[in-house]
């Protein structure tokens, strides 16, 4: 995307070729700090704290860091055992997002297929980029499904702003370029339809109020932030066409996993009459899952994420504790938002409804 007239991702390899650079986003949006992943721990740091997050973005950062694992391993006795070792450790290090294992996978049997320990770097390299290329064509492509949703709300109003709820970050700095629930929005906006969006600040990180809205901001797209709870109210008012969120993994029968809050967004909408749609990368449909509740772990991450907040203060960033400081808190990253209260899902392919039977039609080949 162009940020500040620069063109710029939320991970690249370097000039050298052996360093993967990432956008460390938990310091936007009032610091932009990049950081260098040499190791595999620094990857597995990067994902875990957070440095990147969305699932196409862990994805490629993943396939990385396989990457990273054969360069790290280029010495040692077997270098394949090695890599293999790194990459059970690169999947155990979120458990939500189903890219994760997906792309280190997919760049593990690659690798595994080549003779030298050379050989094995340049598998990887050339696969990993390739991951982070066609993630982003994808959510191209969603952008061009999804605006015609856009467009068609707007020929309703005859023109008038069509707004758009969405929640958490599921833009360019989630997904290599567009973004997934973003990607329609941008496509639209930049189409000349009269736009704006509500932008849930997503506690406990903010990932709204933080990230999505100094991406729209940096395109110059309409918004308002709006804490997590003011969706309903805003709905039962009439002030929201649409909603649009991402996902961090969606069974084939279309249950969805996505940033804790997506249910209660999915609820309101429901019961206003409001359409709720789901955008994705087919990388982040689960093949093997059929009950999204039951089956998919939900990442419980630390209560500290609850308990203290962080912003700007007199120049510097700082974190501050809000509740009693002898309070116990409870973290639960994501929650699933049942497939009945699905609209459609907006992939790279096109849309289709949230049903096993509309899901394997556009993807038959699973």
């Amino acid at each position: 995307m162009i940020v500040d007239g620069q063109q710029i991702r939320p991970i690249w390899l370097d000039q050298d070729r052996i360093t993967v650079k990432v956008i460390d986003q938990r310091q936007l949006p009032h610091q932009f700090v990049v950081a260098d992943l040499t190791t595999v721990d620094q990857v597995i740091h990067a994902i875990r704290e957070m440095f990147v997050r969305g699932a196409p973005l862990i994805g490629a950062t993943g396939a990385y860091g396989v990457m990273i694992a054969a360069l790290n391993g280029e010495d040692e006795p077997d270098q394949a055992a090695f890599i293999r070792q790194a990459c059970t450790r690169l999947k155990a290090a979120r458990p939500t997002a189903v890219n994760l294992a997906w792309g280190v996978d997919r760049v593990l049997e690659k690798v595994l297929c080549a003779g030298s320990p050379a050989d094995r770097i340049d598998a990887a390299r050339t696969e990993a980029s390739a991951i982070a290329e066609e993630e982003a064509e994808n959510c191209r492509r969603i952008g061009v499904h999804g605006a015609g949703l856009v467009e068609a709300i707007s020929r309703k109003k005859k023109g008038e702003t069509v707004n758009i709820l969405t929640h958490c970050n599921a833009g360019w700095l989630a997904c290599i370029e567009y973004g997934t629930a973003t990607a329609p929005i941008y496509e639209a906006f930049d189409r000349g339809v009269d736009l704006h969006v509500w932008v849930d600040e997503t506690r406990p990180l903010n990932q709204g109020s933080r990230l999505t809205a100094w991406e729209l901001g940096k395109h110059g797209v309409p918004h308002t932030i709006i804490t997590d709870n003011a969706g309903g109210h805003l709905m039962q008012h009439g002030r929201v066409d649409m909603v649009i969120v991402g996902t961090d993994r969606s069974t084939h029968t279309g249950d969805v996993a996505n940033k804790i809050g997506t249910y209660l967004k999915a609820l309101a909408a429901r019961d206003n009459h409001i359409p709720f749609y789901v955008a994705l990368p087919s990388s982040t449909f689960d093949w093997t899952l059929s009950d999204g509740v039951a089956e998919i772990p939900i990442e419980e991450r630390s209560p500290d994420e609850v308990r203290y907040t962080q912003g700007l203060a007199d120049g510097r960033i700082t974190r501050v504790l809000v509740p009693p400081e002898s309070s116990p808190a409870a973290d639960f990253a994501f929650d699933v938002t049942p497939a009945r209260l699905v609209s459609g899902f907006i992939t790279e392919r096109g849309i289709c409804g949230a049903s096993k039977a509309d899901i394997h039609e556009l993807f038959p080949e699973f």
